[in-house]
Order: structure tokens, then sequence, then C-alpha cells
């Protein structure tokens, strides 16, 4: 990504976050982060990741509101920046952090044998 579009980039993240913090009186918005916005080389479409921390039941709900507010959001995003054209705001769940939930509870339910576990620990002692 070049320097222009990472700038962008995170312009587009703060406004947009700001917006729907302080702006967007959408319920169906509320508590929603903004995890990464991507731009293509262009610069004509910004892919925004979105996540509602804790709650990944909502997805379907807070997409459609991103979907009704895309209008708006992108206007008011135009208006704070300034570019010959105002990118296309294409809104997307972030999976991530449930991906990596799931993941930590298969490690932690992991059955780790007690005497593979004392030589590991045995192994990183350098005192021994």
């Amino acid at each position: 990504m070049s320097i222009k579009q990472e700038r962008m980039s995170e312009r587009i993240h703060q406004i947009l976050s700001q917006l729907l913090l302080r702006e967007v009186s959408d319920p169906r918005l509320r508590d929603i982060t903004i995890t990464e916005v991507a731009l293509d080389p262009e610069l004509m479409v910004a892919k925004v990741y979105v996540s509602a921390m804790g709650d990944e039941q909502r997805e379907t709900e807070v997409m459609q509101g991103l979907r009704r507010a895309g209008g708006y959001l992108r206007r008011e995003v135009g208006r704070r920046i300034r570019l010959r054209n105002t990118p296309e705001l294409l809104f997307y769940w972030d999976h991530t952090l449930a991906y990596a939930d799931r993941i930590n509870a298969i490690i932690s339910n992991l059955d780790i044998p007690a005497e593979i576990a004392d030589d590991a620990a045995n192994a990183d002692d350098p005192s021994r």
C-alpha cells in the first residue's frame, strides 16, 4: 500500500469512527468499531471492516444499518477530506475477533499430559 493510500485509509477510519460515535443516531449502529479501512490503489473504493465487540449476533442488524447510512457516511467523508472523488464505502463484517476467540478456546481445551508440560518447563529453565 502506498503512503497516500495509508494516510487516506487512516483519515477515513478516523472520520467514520467519529461519525458513528457522535453523529449517527441509528440504534443499530451503537457500540460498533471500525477495525480496518483498506483503499484500492485508485482511491475509488474503501473496504470498511466493522465489528460489534463481544456481540457477534448483531452482524445482520449492523450491516443493515450501515447499508442504510452508507450515503450519509460517504457524503460526510467527502466533506471532510480533500479528494477529487469520494471513495465508495463497502462495509464488511470483521470475523477476526470471533476467529481469535475460537482459537483461544481450542488452545485452552487442549489436554496436555503433566509430564510433557514439566519437561517443557525444565527445558525453558536455564539453571537446570
